[in-house]
């Protein structure tokens, strides 16, 4: 299942999103975003933990043989 973070969820007035099937993903997409839209070089620990905590299954998103619950 798809998961996603905005910005706006960690407190960013940003409407950056990114979408990954893993953690891994996210957090790299986030690092990325974190350089070039908001010029840092690394993530700092406790907004890199608000990133992983953040992190949620994307609604909506079910696979079509699964019923949603």
């Amino acid at each position: 299942m798809a998961k996603v973070m905005s910005c706006r969820d960690v407190g960013m007035d940003c409407d950056f999103q990114a979408r990954g099937e893993t953690e891994q993903e996210i957090m790299q997409k986030c690092a990325e975003h974190a350089r070039t839209g908001h010029g840092m070089q690394e993530i700092p620990a406790e907004l890199a933990d608000k990133v992983r905590a953040a992190i949620h299954d994307e609604p909506g998103n079910v696979a079509p043989w699964k019923e949603a619950a």
